[in-house]
């Protein structure tokens, strides 16, 4: 894994635009943590919950769910990208996401991510656009891809502190 980088201006994140960062530490999808996020959102599907019923489905075993890889990018992402050397940063949203390959429980995943613009906001803020990509080891297919929105706030100067 790369370590992480931490930027701490707009400048410092414009001078990273296009570079690739990671990948992240790989997670591993258990069927533990799928029946969980199961639960946590109501999404029973069986594909995902039955592994008995998933051994004769089309992936012979069940499979996280989409949302599930979406999910786990932000603590990637904080892996990748430190962002303490700022006040705070949000999650203002995703876009494009596409999920092109399946999960199979017993996967492990990791994330790749680059910077696709750095943005004044008003207020003093930035806004912060990552192209996000999670891959699983193994495949030559991702199995997301989806670009990331945040704000970022700078952190006050030491004589407005």
């Amino acid at each position: 894994m790369s370590q992480a980088v931490r930027p701490s201006t707009l400048a410092d994140l414009r001078a990273m635009i296009g570079e690739s960062i990671g990948p992240s530490e790989w997670v591993a999808v258990t069927q533990d943590a799928i029946d969980l996020f199961a639960e946590a959102t109501g999404d029973r599907q069986w594909i995902h919950v039955d592994p008995e019923r998933a051994a004769r489905g089309p992936f012979g075993t069940t499979i996280a769910h989409g949302l599930y890889s979406l999910s786990l990018a932000p603590g990637m992402s904080g892996q990748l990208i430190d962002h303490s050397g700022f006040a705070h940063s949000l999650n203002y949203g995703y876009e494009k996401i596409r999920f092109p390959a399946p999960v199979p429980v017993g996967s492990r995943l990791r994330m790749r991510l680059s910077i696709v613009a750095a943005e004044p906001v008003a207020g003093g803020g930035i806004q912060l656009r990552t192209s996000q990509t999670i891959e699983r080891e193994g495949s030559t297919k991702p199995v997301l891809v989806a670009e990331n929105v945040s704000r970022i706030i700078p952190a006050p100067a030491p004589e407005d502190a």
